[in-house]
């Protein structure tokens, strides 16, 4: 009989742990209407049972909605790359939706310290709902959050009586099942393929272990948790839009953490709060974190606060909110991974990590209902402060804009809009710091303006810090990283180039035929997307190595190294065919080219010239696959294809071990490790003529690999030998000697092909690693090299700055026939870096025609 009941029990415990029907998770304190489809109605299977796909999740989103239109409405967002709908449900009280609108554009008056006075806000008179953005799983394999979804879109259609009806008429609620449905789509797939009838919880099964580069990412590799700042996604664009269009007062964030931790919500470390945040909002964080401690010990599951996670970074969920009136909340719960895992708190099951997810998203929504007054205040209030902020600056606004890179400008520009900033182009010539701002082609941003503290967060540059310890990364200044000019303005700067009116169209390229060749200078970010394109039709195109002045329509115009130049008669094509190849392709990328009647320069190099060298066409791959940094491989991936349109082959490490690799002029290798690699192999195709691009950790492996003789500084330790120090101290001082991201700026010769394009003397490059070189011995192989004073903005240790001082940034080797070109950073950092962008398209384009004396090192 014991053994019956040991065995009946233990078969409890196992299915309380793995299938649970609707009990296990929702309140019984409410009754709920039999007309609305439970999940498993519409997914076929219980929450929970298996991992949902995004496909199910949609389906049963649209379906709740269609059961329960007068609380519900179904809106589509936008689509992922993958043409996954990113799908929004907004849910109130059917009286709240009746004055949908009407409520929205009354929200909104509370941004505007013009007008917020005069908004309801005191429940006590039928003020106005709070409105809270409840988003999920923006990283694809931390589906809890997602799969939790399924049960709070089911609670809020279903739930009968006073308490729903309570919440319904006091908030709005904008609930995004899927932050990342390309990611969810492929994780759910990896787990659910994986899971075995009788559950396996053995950490190290392969349902547990994705391959690369797994689930977490989007489409092209990119964590989403860090672009709501840059908005380089669509994901991201899409979601803003709605963000901006309705500016919530709450916007939770649910996420997964390591699988042996508990839960955690906000505050955070309170030393790693950006110092842009007001303190009342993390007041109001923290009384909100009431409400999920509360909650949670209900149910008694554990938990954490002011630990790990903080917030500084804007371009994360949980923190950019704070920066427009908003709180911004974090969950993190310990991850099954799969379905059933064993972790050191015992075995944690898939359907007890959706129910704390689902738990907190009750928990907010009570908060917000009983803070609503608060919540709505401080979203005026918030707005007030800033504005009152600003009038007190001494910098009232920006100016910035490139005539030599209107792409790079207009992506800035378009970054901008997106977060409700207001931006016009200047209306007369200004000089600041030598740099001249034209008149209809510079941009303005003045700082007395709603969202003000946006502005600063995207301009500001930063040196000071409470903490030497950070999540993310520590600077981030966007006119930096797009390498853009840009200055800080006065009252008198901005009074005279500034009119309030939105103008961001610029005139499109004119292009003249010519009979004779066709200039195109090489300073615009789309510039080598033309250049593939022009190649793809086969047009012969030439780049300058010197400097040259021509005539163009009858005046002297000086062009820089790497101009390109398209010589008529040289071509297959007639002139007239010529122009037709040429035409469309510079208008869709809006560049400008100029039409030349003669040969003859009137100083520097005749275009008949042999330092004008014929430019190839590169035949790039990428190595990928485990060990590589997945993220580092996505930003390649998305300048190449998205910015560039020029297809890149990508390799698995097993693949380039075994395949000829003669079909490819150009090969790239980003951070990662690449232990299992062909090194021989690798080196031979180098030495036979080829390209290779190195960043970041590559450049070490490379060097200790025999392929390269790079050499590498090393930092000094922060730690005398014979000092005594507590163990508690040790996680704070090995921390602070992590480079978790800061701008450096480069010092650039400017005539070197890797700078081409480039019209400024210091580059801004973001440094994220500890991958120190050495200048090469040869003058001319170090064309871009930190000075004694390389940072422009973030934190760094003393000892990693002394070892960045005087360090190169870029070495050229030659090897063989071939060149390496060693990149110690990341040029193209999450994808918004495009100011580092320029000098890695100059790698792939420009790298075979570097001279190879000044890229020998012997």
């Amino acid at each position: 009989m014991k053994k019956l009941l040991l065995a009946i029990s233990l078969f409890a415990i196992h299915n309380s742990l793995v299938a649970q029907d609707l009990k296990y998770y929702l309140p019984d304190s409410v009754t709920y209407n039999p007309s609305i489809p439970k999940p498993k109605d519409i997914i076929y299977h219980e929450v929970g049972e298996w991992h949902v796909t995004h496909d199910r999740l949609v389906n049963y989103m649209r379906a709740v909605a269609a059961a329960a239109p007068a609380r519900i409405k179904f809106e589509i967002m936008g689509l992922t790359y993958e043409n996954r709908p990113q799908v929004l449900l907004i849910i109130t009280s059917p009286k709240n939706h009746q004055r949908l609108e009407e409520i929205r554009q009354q929200h909104l008056l509370l941004s505007d310290p013009a007008k917020s006075a005069s908004v309801n806000i005191d429940p006590a008179s039928g003020g106005m709902p709070v409105v809270v953005y409840i988003g999920h799983s923006i990283h694809g394999n931390e589906s809890s959050g997602s799969n939790a979804a399924l049960l709070s879109a089911y609670y809020l259609a279903a739930a009968q009586g006073r308490q729903i009806d309570e919440l319904l008429e006091n908030v709005v609620i904008l609930f995004d099942p899927s932050f990342n449905p390309d990611g969810l789509q492929r994780f759910s797939t990896w787990a659910n393929q994986h899971k075995s009838k009788n559950l396996v919880s053995d950490p190290n099964s392969r349902e547990f272990n994705e391959v690369w580069p797994g689930g977490r990412f989007n489409h092209y590799w990119f964590d989403l948790n860090r672009d709501w700042l840059p908005a380089v996604h669509v994901e991201s664009q899409n979601r803003l839009e709605w963000f901006h269009k309705w500016k919530p007062n709450i916007l939770t964030d649910h996420h997964e953490q390591g699988s042996n931790a508990t839960f955690f919500f906000q505050p955070g470390v309170p030393s790693r709060v950006n110092p842009l945040t007001p303190a009342k909002n993390q007041e109001l964080t923290a009384k909100l974190g009431k409400f999920h401690a509360a909650f949670l010990d209900r149910i008694g599951s554990l938990y954490f606060t002011k630990e790990n996670y903080d917030d500084f970074y804007y371009g994360k969920g949980s923190t950019y909110p704070d920066i427009n009136g908003a709180i911004g909340i974090l969950f993190e719960q310990a991850s099954s991974r799969g379905h059933l895992q064993q972790t050191n708190n015992g075995l944690l099951s898939f359907p007890f990590t959706i129910k704390n997810q689902f738990i907190t998203a009750l928990s907010t929504l009570e908060g917000a209902k009983a803070l609503r007054k608060e919540f709505l205040e401080w979203q005026r209030e918030f707005y007030k402060n800033s504005m009152s902020e600003a009038a007190a600056s001494p910098v009232k606004g920006y100016v910035f804009g490139s005539e030599n890179d209107k792409t790079s400008t207009s992506v800035f520009v378009q970054m901008l809009l997106k977060h409700d900033i207001n931006v016009s182009r200047i209306r007369a010539d200004i000089s600041i710091d030598g740099q001249l701002y034209q008149n209809n082609k510079a941009y303005v941003v003045p700082l007395e303006q709603a969202q003000t503290k946006v502005i600063r967060a995207i301009f500001e540059k930063t040196f000071t810090y409470k903490d030497s310890l950070f999540y993310d990364i520590t600077s981030w200044t966007l006119p930096l990283a797009f390498g853009l000019p840009h200055a800080e303005l006065n009252a008198a700067q901005l009074r005279s180039i500034y009119e309030p009116e939105l103008r961001v169209d610029g005139l499109p390229a004119h292009i003249i035929k010519s009979n004779y060749g066709y200039l195109i200078p090489w300073t615009d970010m789309a510039s080598p997307a033309v250049l593939h394109a022009m190649i793809n039709e086969g047009i012969l195109v030439k780049t300058a190595t010197s400097k040259f002045e021509a005539v163009v329509g009858g005046l002297a115009m000086k062009f820089n190294p790497g101009t390109l130049f398209v010589p008529v008669q040289s071509q297959s094509l007639s002139s007239d065919n010529l122009y037709d190849a040429l035409r469309p392709i510079l208008i869709k990328y809006n560049i400008q080219s100029y039409a030349v009647q003669s040969g003859a320069s009137v100083s520097g190099i005749d275009l008949g010239s042999s330092r004008f060298v014929p430019v190839t066409k590169p035949s790039i791959a990428m190595l990928v696959g485990p060990g590589v940094n997945a993220t580092d491989a996505g930003e390649v991936w998305h300048l190449l294809d998205q910015r560039m349109n020029i297809p890149a082959t990508h390799l698995e490490i097993s693949v380039f071990n075994r395949v000829d690799l003669n079909k490819y002029n150009t090969l790239i290798m980003v951070g990662g490790t690449y232990t299992d690699l062909n090194k021989e192999k690798l080196k031979s195709w180098v030495q036979a003529g080829g390209t290779l691009i190195l960043t970041e950790e590559a450049v070490s492996w490379a060097s200790q690999n025999g392929v390269t003789d790079v050499k590498f500084k090393r930092a000094k330790s922060p730690v005398d030998s014979t000092q005594k120090l507590s163990y508690t101290e040790r996680e704070q001082i090995d921390g602070a000697q992590q480079v978790q991201g800061a701008i450096f700026g480069a010092d650039v010769d400017l005539a070197h092909p890797l700078a081409y394009g480039y019209d400024q003397k210091t580059v801004s490059l973001f440094k994220g690693n500890r991958v120190f070189m050495e200048k090469s011995k040869n003058p001319y192989a170090t064309p871009f090299y930190y000075g004694s004073k390389p940072l422009q903005s973030g934190w760094v240790s003393q000892q990693n700055i002394e070892a960045i001082k005087n360090s190169a940034a870029v070495v050229v080797n030659t090897v063989g026939t071939g060149r390496v070109i060693n990149i110690a950073d990341n040029p193209n950092f999450r994808a918004f870096w495009l100011g580092g962008s320029k000098l890695f398209m100059n790698a792939i384009f420009f790298g075979r025609i570097i001279d190879a004396a000044s890229a020998r090192t012997e």
